[in-house]
């Protein structure tokens, strides 16, 4: 293998570790400090890069979606570099967009024990009690207070916002 065959080798496999879907939804609790035990199944699968750390926010859509969002800090860096490819802080409109996005943004890490601390400013925005749900959506983890979760949950219209989303692809068809 060439010096530039080594060299693709090496960041094909860059790439492909950094691709992570996260799917699943966990109960779990906070305790006064602020501390969250991240269920086994989620650190099993963010096994291969929980040493990176994370990026814990508050949601872009914090109004209708009163929720946090944890990434990976790999899919953070990458996400934040396509957008800041293509939105710029000379733009009056790309600002707010690139302001609210970074709106809350905290470093984390994962202790020995297997917690993160969720900072207290965090958890008030949000209205997070001691009962929270985390759930993965794709490259993040949404952090939510265990009543707003099933309150949304109950007000979602999933059949119409598949539509929506999706179109008329019948994506849903045979699951029950």
């Amino acid at each position: 293998m060439g010096e530039n065959g080594g060299f693709l080798l090496i960041l094909t496999q860059q790439i492909v570790l950094s691709v992570i879907l996260l799917s699943g939804t966990y109960q779990c609790k906070v305790d006064s400090k602020g501390r969250l035990i991240i269920p086994s199944g989620l650190r099993k699968d963010l096994s291969s890069v929980i040493d990176e750390g994370f990026v814990l926010k508050t949601s872009f859509f914090l109004k209708e979606q009163p929720c946090l969002e944890l990434y990976p800090m790999t899919q953070w860096n990458t996400m934040v570099e396509a957008m800041v490819k293509k939105l710029t802080s000379m733009n009056g409109n790309d600002r707010k967009v690139l302001r609210r996005i970074m709106a809350g943004v905290r470093k984390v890490e994962v202790d020995a024990s297997g917690r993160i601390l969720i900072p207290k400013d965090l958890i008030e925005v949000v209205g997070i009690t001691k009962d929270i749900v985390l759930t993965g959506i794709g490259n993040m983890i949404e952090l939510w207070d265990k009543e707003a979760f099933e309150n949304i949950i109950e007000e979602d219209n999933i059949e119409e916002l598949a539509n929506e989303c999706l179109g008329n692809t019948k994506i849903f068809d045979g699951i029950s």
